[in-house]
């Protein structure tokens, strides 16, 4: 594993992470990133992730669907759903952790343990 590329199903902006916010506290039952739940509270990085993101050994890069598109455009087109993290290794992109498995992890600590059991593999 070279590095964890974590993708959040939204575009990068002020404007978009103002809109993300006020979606996350006015109708959180319909907001369609799990990533950004798991990660980030309405205003700041949850405590625990950071706490994980800063200690652990494991290369990450952080991304919106749309900063993704154009850092990894490929003439063959990448067909993944978001929020998606991939592994980028020596044989390219590679899912890590699947849309349908964020989506049903409740905390930091789940992604936290799912990372630390898939990495030793």
């Amino acid at each position: 594993m070279q590095k964890l590329i974590f993708i959040y199903n939204a575009d990068s902006g002020i404007r978009n992470m103002i809109m993300d916010s006020a979606h996350k506290i006015f109708s959180p039952d319909t907001y369609e990133c799990s990533l950004c739940d798991i990660t980030y509270g309405a205003f700041t990085e949850n405590s625990i992730w950071k706490k994980f993101r800063k200690e652990t050994d494991i290369k990450m890069e952080f991304l919106h669907k749309d900063e993704f598109a154009k850092a990894y455009a490929s003439k063959f087109g990448h067909k993944f759903t978001f929020p998606i993290v991939l592994n980028e290794s020596g044989k390219g992109l590679e899912v890590f952790v699947r849309t349908e498995e964020l989506n049903e992890m409740q905390s930091a600590e789940d992604l936290i343990t799912l990372i630390g059991v898939r990495s030793y593999f």
